[in-house]
């Protein structure tokens, strides 16, 4: 009789928690239902130019070299449920392709539904859940995220946003944009932005952002420039101020500027090695710009056809060629970095024998990639620009791609992904744990040639 009355306490049980599972796996998309599982990741850190992972248990460190891509649209996409999908299909296909890393905005300042910062210091708690959700999402496929928090463009508010906001409030500013560097009302705003992100507490998995393995790294600003000051004290102390910021409240996660790469006025001898003279007077400079203490990696990207305009594909190549040899060799031997090519991009041209512009590009700067892995060296990554699901044509750019409507592009990912597997097959473990098939039978030649 005991053992009747224990068996029918136990099928309520076993009833409610079914109903729980079907409603958990089947329906999360749609609600905050809270995370039962998720699997265990190190966190990133440097060892000179090389990324490595610290594994959860502290027992040893392993190297890690970068294929991965951009998403920036992740968070937008999850605020509302039916749309949170894409999102989740966006991180599968990224980590079916072997990819380890997905930069995306943890910014959208302004007035409009989803903007997550509405005012100073004032959020919209829904659209702090989708970034919730996207940082789940990730660490779930095993991705981690570069989380950019402002933009130095004025999509998505932008450096513009809170220099109206210091207006509005009557705070004596000026109209320039690049206020943004310098007024002490605006850089507290950013501090107050900076501190809330990175202090909260995912309503979904409970774990702070500052103590979330997923988060690869915290980028400063998209593609900073402060063209009204040619001769970038005012950047550089800006980026100097903030990435101590960051540091003040987070010891666990890297931290990077956002950089596009130029050289500025003052680094003479790598003058040439920028698109034209207009890259020198933008207030930026990689040299200065990457070399503070605070920032742990150099970030550089790279758009020969916006850049080279009128140059045919052959010159477009060489020159990003240069390019890329000029940062590695910058994070080799003057800044002792990693350098990390957080965004290629590259229009669709198509090519004979079904192959595109694109894919001689990216081929390039994966080429390099490559060969700095195999020597240990400080091109520690690329990220293409940027990666779309079906149906995402709202974000869409003149570089964005469903990869897998494109064979050879969708290839020369995988490939990539397989050679940087292969060179350091204990520091990639976690993508073949998932993965295991996805680089089967291809063979690589790992010498240091």
């Amino acid at each position: 009789m005991e053992g009747e009355w224990k068996q029918k306490r136990l099928y309520p049980l076993l009833g409610t928690l079914s109903i729980l599972l079907f409603l958990y796996f089947n329906f999360s998309d749609h609600f905050n239902f809270p995370v039962l599982w998720l699997p265990a990741i190190g966190f990133v850190g440097t060892n000179s130019t090389r990324f490595v992972i610290v594994e959860p248990d502290g027992s040893h460190q392993s190297t890690l070299y970068i294929n991965g891509w951009n998403s920036y649209w992740l968070m937008e996409e999850s605020v509302w449920g039916p749309s949170r999908s894409r999102v989740s299909n966006m991180l599968r296909r990224g980590a079916e392709m072997g990819m380890s890393v997905c930069r995306t905005w943890a910014f959208n300042d302004g007035d409009g539904p989803n903007s997550l910062q509405i005012s100073p210091g004032v959020f919209n708690e829904r659209v702090f859940q989708g970034l919730d959700y996207v940082i789940v999402e990730a660490r779930r496929h095993r991705v981690r995220l570069i989380l950019s928090l402002v933009n130095n463009l004025n999509a998505f508010g932008g450096k513009a946003q809170y220099v109206r906001w210091a207006q509005e409030a009557g705070t004596n500013v000026s109209s320039s944009t690049d206020s943004f560097f310098s007024h002490p009302t605006i850089k507290d705003y950013y501090k107050a932005y900076i501190k809330a992100v990175v202090t909260r507490k995912n309503s979904l998995s409970g774990v702070k952002y500052s103590e979330e393995p997923a988060i690869f790294a915290w980028e400063l600003m998209n593609e900073p420039r402060c063209a009204s000051s040619s001769s970038a004290p005012i950047l550089q102390a800006w980026i100097t101020e903030m990435a101590a910021f960051i540091k003040s409240l987070d010891q666990k996660h890297l931290v990077t500027v956002g950089l596009e790469g130029f050289y500025g006025l003052k680094t003479t001898e790598r003058s040439g090695v920028n698109p034209g003279d207009w890259a020198s007077k933008l207030g930026s400079d990689f040299i200065q710009n990457s070399a503070i203490d605070d920032i742990d990696f150099a970030s550089v990207h790279a758009y020969p056809d916006s850049w080279l305009p009128d140059a045919d594909l052959e010159e477009k190549a060489n020159y990003l060629s240069h390019w890329v040899d000029s940062h590695i060799s910058d994070g080799e031997y003057v800044l002792k970095k990693p350098v990390l090519f957080t965004e290629v991009g590259s229009i669709m041209h198509r090519k004979k024998q079904g192959l595109y512009d694109t894919d001689t590009f990216l081929k390039t700067v994966y080429d390099k990639i490559y060969k700095s892995a195999k020597k240990r060296q400080a091109g520690a990554g690329a990220l293409i620009w940027q990666l779309l699901v079906e149906g995402m044509e709202e974000y869409s750019d003149q570089f964005s791609i469903v990869a897998w409507d494109y064979p050879s592009t969708h290839e020369l990912i995988i490939e990539q992904s397989c050679r940087l597997q292969s060179v350091f097959a204990e520091g990639q473990m976690e993508r073949k744990l998932q993965h295991g098939d996805l680089c089967f039978g291809k063979v690589f030649n790992n010498s240091n040639e």
